[in-house]
């Protein structure tokens, strides 16, 4: 008997035929995903990379203009270049220019004063970054000081030394991520002046420390090392209490320094500016601005975090973000804490401060700001800065 094979209407595809271009359509979306798996990795890689890498300074401003006669710069218009205050630009041709009051502005640009001389035979580039160091060597603050090698776990690494006081307290003073211990420098007339010598550090793979083997950032899950090293050399040299100052980065550093020194009975409090105080709040902040969605800044944490994503991404054992929450581990501090942020930072967000705050009140003192971004307390307030962080040395019984 035959088999009777169903006419096929003209026009219309046969189940061989459906199932082929479907079959099709299946291996072409199949390649689709891959793609944009592949490119979502990639991306997410370069995020996890970018957070670890140690990097030059990116330039953040165009210069539009200087006059000489007057002594002014005029700076593209930016949500730092309008803020008042002093602050400071690296630039390409005269090194650091330090910067006075705005004087004048439009919706391009910026006019400042001048208060480094420029004179007529030095020429500018048309790009800066602007910075709110003020000071860039320690000559500038006109005390005495010294250079000392702290002898870390990576090898010798250079430090500034302020000597004040009887020298039973110190303060070590720690900077941030892709800066150097330049940037501490502010806070060393004000310690002088209340009797604390001030060990200015610097840790592996700052730029003036030695490297360490990977080369990579530890975001404080191996700095603090360093400056436990520093803590050691300032108790062997007088120092019976100690204060850890950190900025940025330096803040995770230091919070690690206070949870795991080999010294804890000799720290006597921690001052944090702008301090990271939880890495994931950081990601996602930095991953919304690169357009990167949350599910992959996570992605990128964990890749930094498994210890095959840290070998490809930066050659050495992965990172614990977990150990260095320090919202989640406040009930491991100690000692008294006075954290200055301010809401609107631009780079490290304020939220996981204030959380550490509302962990800790009976030890965590936080003074808030508004307008003046990442690191740039001092600048944008100076006085005010200056009071809070004197009347709470003074208030712990470190400063005269």
């Amino acid at each position: 008997m035959k088999h009777l094979r169903r006419a096929v209407p003209a026009g219309a595809s046969s189940p061989r035929d459906r199932s082929g271009s479907a079959l099709v359509s299946a291996v072409g979306l199949g390649v689709l995903l891959t793609g944009v798996a592949t490119a979502l990795t990639v991306r997410i890689a370069a995020v996890a990379r970018r957070v670890v890498t140690p990097a030059p300074r990116e330039a953040d401003t165009q210069i539009l203009g200087i006059d000489r006669a007057a002594q002014t710069i005029t700076l593209s218009r930016t949500l730092d270049t309008v803020l008042p205050g002093r602050y400071g630009i690296f630039t390409n041709g005269a090194g650091y220019v330090k910067l006075g009051a705005v004087l004048a502005q439009d919706e391009e640009g910026v006019t400042r004063k001048l208060l480094s001389h420029i004179d007529s035979a030095t020429r500018l580039g048309p790009h800066g970054s602007f910075s709110g160091w003020y000071f860039d060597d320690p000559a500038q603050l006109h005390l005495p000081f010294h250079e000392e090698l702290i002898d870390t776990p990576v090898g010798l690494a250079p430090a500034w030394v302020f000597q004040a006081g009887r020298g039973d307290t110190w303060a070590v003073l720690v900077h941030g991520r892709g800066t150097t211990r330049a940037e501490t420098l502010r806070a060393v007339p004000l310690l002088h002046a209340l009797g604390i010598s001030a060990l200015v550090v610097s840790y592996r793979n700052d730029g003036e420390a030695p490297r360490s083997r990977t080369g990579m950032y530890g975001l404080g899950a191996t700095e603090w090392r360093d400056v436990d090293a520093a803590i050691g050399w300032a108790l062997a040299h007088g120092g019976e209490r100690v204060v850890l100052m950190g900025w940025s980065m330096g803040g995770a550093i230091v919070l690690q320094t206070a949870i795991r020194s080999e010294h804890r009975e000799t720290i006597a409090g921690v001052i944090l500016e702008s301090p990271v105080v939880d890495w994931r709040s950081v990601l996602d902040f930095h991953g919304r601005e690169l357009g990167v969605p949350t599910f992959a800044s996570r992605a990128a944490v964990g890749m930094l975090g498994s210890e095959w994503g840290a070998r490809a991404v930066r050659g050495g054992r992965g990172i614990d973000f977990d150990e260095l929450d320090m919202v989640a581990r406040a009930d491991e501090l100690s000692v008294p804490i006075l954290l200055l942020h301010s809401d609107d930072d631009g780079f490290v967000p304020s939220d996981a401060s204030h959380a550490l705050a509302a962990a800790r009140p009976d030890i965590v003192q936080m003074e808030t700001f508004a307008v003046a971004r990442h690191t740039k307390l001092w600048n944008y307030d100076e006085r005010r800065w200056t009071t809070v962080i004197r009347d709470w040395l003074v208030g712990q019984g470190l400063g005269r």
